[in-house]
C-alpha cells in the first residue's frame, strides 16, 4: 500500500471518528436541553401551584369574613325586628290610650233626654233640660269608675274633647248635638252602672227634675275612634337631659 492510499485511509478514519464524536456531542446536548426544559417546566408549575394555593387561601379568608358579616347581619336584623315589633306594640298602646283606635268590649249605654214633666208657674225651664255640665259629669263619673273608652252620640271623648253649650245645642268635638244623648262606655258593666246609680250621684240629681235616664249593660259595644284634628300649638315636649 502506497503512502497516498494510507493518507486517504487515515483521513477517512479521522473523519469517521470526528463524526462519531459530533453525533455523541449532539445527543448529549439534546439530553441536557431536554433536562433543562423539564426543570424549567417544573419550576413554572411549582410557581403556578403556589399562586393557586395563595389565591385559594385568600378566597377562604374572604368567605370566612362574608360568613361572619352574614351572621352579624342576621343577628342585627333579628334585634331590629324585635325592637320594631316592640315599638309597634307601644305605638298601638299609645293610639288606644289616645282614643285613635276603634274597638269593642263590654260596658254600659246611657241615654239622656230632656224632661217631659209639666212645669209649674215660676219654675226655671232650664232645670228640665240637659246641659253640657250634665253630660260632662256623667262622662267624668264613667272615667272615674274605670271606663276605658267613652263616646257621646258617636263622638269619641279624648283628652282634648270639649263639651260646652252653644245656644240651644251642645258642642262636642266641634260637632253640634241635641238630645237625646247616647253615651257609650266600655269597661266593667257592674262597676260603671253602680257608680252612676249611687245615692246622691249624678243620675239621681238629674231624675229630680224629670230628666229621662236609661242605663243598659251590654256585652258588646262598638266604640268609634276619634277622627277630628289633633293640634298642639303651645305645648312642646321636653327632651331627656334638658
Amino acid at each position: 500500500m502506497n503512502n497516498k492510499l494510507k493518507g486517504h485511509l487515515v483521513i477517512a478514519l479521522v473523519c469517521f471518528l470526528l463524526g462519531l464524536m459530533l453525533v455523541a456531542q449532539f445527543r448529549s446536548t439534546q439530553k441536557s436541553g431536554s433536562a433543562l426544559t423539564s426543570l424549567q417546566r417544573i419550576q413554572e408549575l411549582t410557581t403556578e401551584l403556589k399562586t393557586v394555593m395563595d389565591e385559594r387561601e385568600k378566597l377562604r379568608e374572604e368567605l370566612a369574613e362574608m360568613r361572619k358579616r352574614l351572621e352579624e347581619y342576621e343577628s342585627s336584623a333579628a334585634d331590629v325586628s324585635q325592637v320594631t315589633e316592640a315599638m309597634k306594640r307601644e305605638l298601638e298602646k299609645v293610639r288606644i290610650a289616645a282614643g285613635l283606635v276603634e274597638g269593642t268590649g263590654p260596658g254600659v249605654v246611657i241615654t239622656l233626654n230632656d224632661s217631659n214633666l209639666p212645669q209649674q208657674p215660676g219654675e226655671d225651664p232650664n232645670l228640665f233640660l240637659i246641659h253640657d255640665e250634665d253630660i260632662l259629669k256623667v262622662v267624668n263619673e264613667l272615667f272615674a269608675a274605670g271606663a276605658e273608652a267613652v263616646s257621646v252620640n258617636g263622638q269619641r271623648i279624648i283628652a282634648t274633647s270639649e263639651i260646652r253649650c252653644v245656644g240651644p245645642t251642645i258642642m262636642i268635638n266641634s260637632v253640634r248635638m241635641a238630645p237625646p244623648f247616647v253615651i257609650q262606655a266600655i269597661g266593667n258593666p257592674e262597676n260603671l252602672e253602680s257608680s252612676l246609680r249611687m245615692r246622691g250621684g249624678i243620675i239621681e240629681s238629674l231624675q229630680v227634675f224629670g230628666i229621662r235616664v236609661s242605663i243598659k249593660k251590654q256585652d258588646k259595644i262598638d266604640m268609634p275612634a276619634y277622627t277630628g284634628p289633633i293640634k298642639f300649638e303651645y305645648f312642646k315636649p321636653v327632651k331627656a337631659g334638658e
